[in-house]
């Protein structure tokens, strides 16, 4: 008798998640972009934008008619070093790796190269990109608008998107500086992940229109799509903790992702359309990418980052305190860990796994956790 677990090998789910968005319409090489980007995220131990989001956010959006499985990726304007695209609503990762390659081949020619996005859709983890750039001996810098999530300062309602700013740079180590996080507290999908294994919102990270904090999960991700919850910037409410410096940079992506393509922008964000009816997000991305030879030249750039990370590892540690990370770290160490494993699956996942693997007749797949 064998014994259930509910980790699936990464052949196994690389091969599931690629079929599946291929079921749902997205052609074969599309599919196969879609599900690196989505499984990145698990690797490096980001299950808020992983298998975790896979249904909900792609399959159910396609189903519904406002993310189109075909990306017609547009180049409406383009110069030497930059370049404008209309995504048409077509799959964020499909969009979001033709772009970054787009600023980095223009990189690699002149310098510097920027690609920036209108009318996309959710594109996974913004580190994919900036990664994308320091394997190729670039700084990449990437960022995306999204549903308004996030309370100005002094606010209550829901204005801005979680919106990452995202940095990515090449070292001498085994792994990349890499810094993705949101410009919020936390994140819509971390909810959504509380949601699914049942665990309230830690207090501090929703505040309500009372002003008050919010912490039921379920309640949570309700009151965010009708307005009556907000996600506080990074910083926190107010200016005591400077939250304003969320707010600030919060803001920055906004304008990045929107004025310099002509997109959509704050509450034109909602994913709802003028007759109360689900419609399509268009979202905007923007990609930079600096060519270290452009510089100092790669070898010298990565080993001053890397003395840096190093030193910075090496300072003294808080009481108690056995270890300093830097970004990237952690998630390099994770993926070390998972590598010949594969990615764990909890039970609520694994239900929307055997229901899409039968609704599309993938029946060659019998998974571990069954």
């Amino acid at each position: 008798m064998s014994v259930k677990s509910n980790v699936v090998d990464w052949k196994t789910i690389t091969s599931f998640v690629t079929e599946a968005f291929m079921g749902y319409g997205v052609p074969e090489e599309d599919a196969k972009i879609c599900a690196d980007v989505l499984l990145e995220s698990d690797k490096r131990g980001i299950e808020s934008h992983g298998v975790n989001r896979f249904k909900p956010i792609y399959l159910d959006r396609i189903k519904a008619g406002i993310q189109n499985p075909v990306t017609n990726f547009e180049v409406i304007k383009e110069t030497p070093t930059t370049a404008v695209v209309d995504g048409h609503d077509g799959m964020g990762q499909v969009i979001g790796v033709k772009s970054m390659n787009m600023a980095i081949e223009k990189a690699k020619k002149y310098g510097m190269g920027m690609v920036t996005v209108r009318n996309s859709t959710h594109y996974g983890i913004a580190g994919y990109y900036a990664t994308m750039a320091t394997k190729a001996g670039c700084l990449g810098i990437t960022g995306t608008n999204a549903r308004p999530s996030i309370a100005p300062t002094f606010g209550v309602e829901n204005m801005l998107g979680t919106n990452p700013l995202t940095f990515g740079m090449p070292t001498d180590e085994e792994f990349p500086f890499v810094l993705d996080c949101a410009t919020s507290i936390t994140q819509r999908g971390r909810i959504e992940y509380y949601s699914r294994i049942g665990k309230p919102t830690p207090a501090g990270m929703v505040i309500g229109r009372d002003g008050k904090p919010k912490t039921d999960s379920d309640q949570i991700l309700s009151d965010l799509n009708t307005g009556h919850a907000a996600l506080a910037p990074l910083g926190g409410i107010g200016e005591e903790l400077a939250g304003y410096k969320g707010y600030g940079y919060a803001t920055v992506v906004e304008i990045l992702s929107a004025a310099l393509q002509q997109g959509n922008f704050l509450l034109g964000l909602t994913g709802i359309d003028e007759n109360g009816k689900k419609g399509p997000y268009h979202l905007g991305h923007f990609f930079i990418a600096i060519d270290t030879e452009a510089f100092s030249g790669l070898e010298a750039f990565k080993k001053t980052c890397g003395d840096i990370l190093r030193e910075l590892r090496g300072s003294a540690k808080a009481p108690g305190c056995e270890r300093i990370y830097t970004a990237g770290e952690k998630e390099y160490l994770i993926w070390q860990e998972r590598k010949e494993s594969g990615v764990p699956i909890n039970e609520a996942v694994q239900r929307e796994i055997i229901k899409i693997r039968d609704e599309l007749g993938l029946v060659q797949y019998k998974f571990p956790f069954e």
